[in-house]
């Protein structure tokens, strides 16, 4: 079962997007849940994070005060709100659990900032 992201697009230096992802409801509930990026050429990396009660959350230091990671438990999403968003967070984005787990990853969705 793959998690889908969705909400990428090109976007202007200093703009914002919002990227969100729905699960079914026997992965939401019990699993910390991660946004993760990867940039052509790099690695993938986790961005952010949030625990499966939604009182914690976790930030990579590049984009932390300017992502916020949320979770609705009544939709079974999680969402990533981006703002200044530069040119260095141009990278495919991916929602998965936290720790990930390799058939939850899906196709992703990009994220392209630019002038």
């Amino acid at each position: 079962v793959q998690l889908q992201a969705c909400g990428g697009g090109l976007v202007q230096p200093g703009g914002s997007l919002r990227l969100s992802c729905t699960a079914s409801a026997h992965i939401f509930q019990v699993n910390n849940m991660g946004w993760y990026r990867q940039a052509p050429g790099k690695q993938r990396e986790l961005v952010a994070s949030i625990w499966k009660d939604g009182k914690n959350t976790y930030y990579a230091g590049s984009v932390k005060g300017r992502f916020t990671i949320s979770r609705d438990s009544a939709k079974n999403s999680v969402s990533l709100q981006m703002n200044s968003l530069k040119p260095e967070d141009t990278a495919v984005y991916y929602c998965n659990v936290q720790p990930p787990l390799a058939p939850y990853w899906g196709q992703g969705t990009l994220v392209t900032v630019s002038s």
